[in-house]
């Protein structure tokens, strides 16, 4: 039985199979070529954080392989009344083919895999964004027709996006650097994962101009994620110097490609200038990750597909 938890999980084939089957399922998609391999199947969508894009692909991305995707918010289940996750994991495996959870905890999504006997699909945790990094994975490729030997750069918070980026990027033959200020670094695990499988192409550093130096993608997010808004005045004050501009674009490659992972607040993390170029492109985007999120449900089902994604935006 096949989960995606965190990329961590996934070996580099694994990754790149899924990129190559979501871009047959784009294809057929846009061509009007039915593929309804979840006929019958049904996926459970827990929202402990609420969710424009998640939702809708999810839903959406079910419905087109044929399946039923259900809505389940923590304040319909017992579970956001104290249920233990391992009682909810085993009722729900009884009634659904397969979970998507969106959630605060990655320890909450590690127990429905342990005690589910049905695949679990993390939609996002604070630890990690899996599903919106594989959908970045594929929109990079598609625009630069391949992912080894190109440089991502991030710019901000070393949350779980930072976390998923790294991983993805290094496990894809890309390198990766990083600007981020010092009290908000990555995990050490994570960093550890990038000087072991970086092989000198990994490096994160505190000068957003160093960072980005012959950066051929540039990512960036939000300072304050959902559930840190009390920390939003000292976060703005600490990441100041970190926005996505034309200072910093002027020393990336020339045909450098921006990406957020949604939502952008203007004139913070991004300029207004990109984040208007950005949305030129934005509704291809958001179909690659609509794709990538089919892919996800297909993969999980160990039906060699995986559809999956979480809208970003590209320059």
């Amino acid at each position: 039985m096949k989960h995606l938890l965190k990329l961590e999980d996934w070996s580099t084939e694994e990754i790149i199979n899924t990129l190559n089957l979501a871009d047959q399922l784009k294809y057929e998609q846009k061509h009007g070529i039915e593929h309804k391999i979840l006929k019958g199947k049904s996926l459970g969508m827990i929202f402990e954080k609420s969710s424009t894009r998640t939702r809708v692909s999810f839903e959406v991305g079910m419905t087109q392989l044929g399946g039923y995707p259900l809505f389940l918010s923590s304040n319909d289940l017992q579970i956001g009344r104290g249920e233990p996750v391992e009682d909810t994991a085993r009722v729900l495996s009884r009634f659904l083919d397969g979970i998507m959870i969106r959630t605060f905890e990655q320890k909450e999504v590690e127990a429905l895999a342990v005690y589910g006997s049905i695949p679990i699909i993390n939609g996002l945790t604070d630890y990690c964004h899996p599903c919106q990094v594989l959908a970045d994975l594929m929109t990079i490729r598609e625009f630069k027709g391949k992912l080894e030997g190109l440089k991502m750069c991030f710019i901000g918070d070393g949350n779980n996006m930072m976390n998923s980026l790294i991983v993805g990027a290094l496990s894809t033959g890309m390198s990766f650097s990083a600007a981020c200020p010092k009290d908000y670094m990555p995990p050490k695990h994570i960093i550890e994962f990038g000087e072991k499988y970086g092989n000198g192409k990994f490096e994160i550093v505190t000068d957003p101009l160093e960072a980005a130096k012959n950066a051929d993608v540039v990512y960036t997010d939000v300072w304050a994620s959902m559930g840190q808004e009390e920390e939003k005045k000292i976060r703005e004050a600490a990441f100041a110097g970190y926005q996505v501009n034309k200072e910093l674009m002027a020393v990336t490659n020339k045909d450098c490609m921006v990406l957020h992972c949604l939502p952008a607040h203007r004139g913070k993390r991004l300029l207004q200038m990109y984040l208007k170029s950005m949305q030129t492109k934005s509704l291809r985007r958001q179909k690659t990750v609509f794709t990538l999120r089919r892919l996800f449900l297909l993969n999980v089902w160990q039906m060699k597909c995986l559809k999956k994604f979480d809208d970003s935006l590209i320059l």
